[in-house]
């Protein structure tokens, strides 16, 4: 009898942990959000970026695999060896599985080394630059809402054929921004254009007075922003100051959203061309996203937000699928599953994790052209996917090549 009880209390147990590993490997899935709660970056994403990883996880119904979903939130100041720490001790000690957003391009390569190292899933949607999915590609990284090159082709491209041959970058000092102008400089240069030269600034500066001086003195037709969030707005600020708009320059907003667009207002940033993959006043679905996360925020969503919100619901769907959140099962159904939501509608996840998905040229309006408040673009072009992102193939990632 004891025999007998002991043998089914073993094959119970068994049974069960056989089970447990097929599933939710710590009795929850954990999803962690990283990125610039407090600096130039807040508004880019920020806590708003948290409330959209939310709205996917109820969206998704708040259980995957018959266990709970939980988001966890810290803010990485912009600063590479902060989010380190915070990475490992998510990955190591909190059991997180995946690490999103990102913002800043330095943070986003830190993290996804580690991620690499430990094989753990991360998915970029506030970082730019293409080294993510390029030469420091991992099997367990993606890129989900934009990249350097999409930015490039769309606003870069839109300039160049409007006439604005002729460009001065205006850089941000880290990877990104060097990123930025290289992408946007080799389009330029490809369409016959020329660049007459660059400065860099640091992050977070205040002054951009001797910067633009440098840019208005070059006589470029273009001046290219490569940078992003309060940045790009207090130059553009620090700009109409100058005269140089007046003067008949261009600026040229190479990484600027619908967020920073309301900080700086319609009177300021009118007639600003830019490229985002996401518009909530784009259609009726758009809309219906945007009024609820409007609800939420007191703010509607741009790319970063939403591209957010699909990146979560894509990796609980892959969790989903693939009956674990193992890191190689899930890694698999990402590559392979499409993207069809909100945000990417028709996507497609490349074997360097690249998701692939339209962009699209907007000009600001004028302040009288606006209906109301978050009424700031007017769409001019769609960029389909596989115009607006590098070819898989020729992007420099090993694993394609494998």
């Amino acid at each position: 009898m004891r025999k007998s009880l002991i043998a089914s209390l073993a094959l119970l147990l068994a049974t069960s942990t056989a089970a447990f590993a097929a599933g939710a490997s710590d009795g929850v899935v954990k999803i962690g959000i990283l990125n610039d709660q407090s600096g130039v970056y807040a508004d880019f994403g920020g806590k708003s970026s948290v409330e959209a990883a939310k709205m996917a996880v109820e969206d998704f119904g708040g259980k995957v695999l018959g266990v709970p979903i939980e988001i966890v939130d810290a803010d990485h100041q912009n600063k590479p060896d902060i989010a380190s720490n915070i990475a490992r001790q998510w990955y190591d000690t909190d059991k997180v599985d995946a690490i999103m957003e990102l913002t800043t391009s330095s943070v986003a390569l830190a993290v996804q080394a580690i991620a690499k190292e430990k094989k753990k899933i991360d998915i970029v949607t506030g970082a730019a630059t293409t080294d993510l999915t390029g030469k420091q590609c991992s099997p367990y990284g993606f890129h989900w809402a934009y990249d350097t090159h999409a930015l490039a082709v769309g606003t870069g491209g839109a300039l160049v054929k409007q006439g604005g041959d002729t460009w001065f970058f205006l850089t941000a000092d880290y990877a990104f921004g060097y990123s930025l102008e290289q992408q946007t400089g080799d389009f330029v240069k490809a369409n016959g254009g020329k660049i007459l030269g660059s400065v860099r600034h640091p992050l977070s500066t205040n002054d951009f007075s001797s910067f633009l001086l440098q840019a208005q003195s070059s006589g470029a037709k273009v001046i290219g922003l490569a940078n992003a969030g309060l940045d790009t707005s207090n130059a553009i600020k620090q700009a109409s100051e100058f005269g140089i708009t007046q003067g008949g320059q261009h600026l040229a907003a190479l990484l600027f959203t619908l967020a920073e667009v309301h900080g700086l207002g319609l009177q300021a940033a009118q007639g600003l061309t830019l490229t985002e993959g996401y518009y909530w006043n784009r259609d009726d679905e758009s809309r219906k996203f945007g009024k609820r996360f409007f609800d939420r925020t007191g703010k509607m969503p741009n790319m970063i937000h939403t591209g957010t919100y699909s990146a979560v619901l894509q990796y609980l769907k892959a969790v989903q699928k693939a009956g674990t959140d193992d890191t190689e099962a899930v890694a698999k159904e990402l590559h392979e599953m499409p993207v069809d939501d909100v945000f990417g509608r028709g996507g497609t996840v490349a074997p360097n994790g690249r998701m692939i998905h339209d962009m699209y040229l907007l000009q600001v309006k004028k302040p009288e052209e606006s209906k109301g408040d978050w009424d700031y673009y007017n769409v001019l072009a769609t960029i389909p996917g596989k115009e607006a992102y590098i070819d898989p193939a020729k992007s420099g990632c090993d694993l394609v090549k494998q």
